[in-house]
């Protein structure tokens, strides 16, 4: 399966719309397109994982990157997840205690929870 990446500017925050299956395959992609996002100056960055099928360790690894790169520069990074089985490997990897996960790009753009 293919990985798409659509970027969107919205206010002050950079929307990343991530779709498909993020693998040892396409977290390349992703990493990627996270770098120059925040090499081109993105402070606070929403990636939207709605319509993203599959998860594993490679990719989570990839968007932990893109958290510790946006600590770096004071800026923000959050997920929108409202998928049970993505957010069952967020509860299992006790990785929901690290990022800010929203249920809607409303939400995250918001901040709210």
């Amino acid at each position: 399966m293919e990985l798409s990446l659509e970027t969107e500017a919205v206010a002050d925050r950079t929307l990343l719309r991530v779709g498909g299956e993020i693998d040892v395959y396409t977290a390349p992609s992703l990493r990627e397109r996270l770098v120059e996002l925040a090499d081109g100056g993105a402070r606070h960055i929403v990636v939207d994982l709605e319509m993203v099928e599959f998860l594993d360790s490679t990719g989570l690894g990839v968007l932990v990157g893109g958290l510790k790169r946006a600590r770096a520069s004071d800026g923000t990074f959050v997920l929108v997840c409202d998928q049970p089985r993505l957010l069952k490997i967020f509860r299992i990897t006790g990785l929901e205690r690290v990022f800010e996960l929203y249920p809607s790009v409303a939400d995250a753009l918001a901040g709210a929870r």
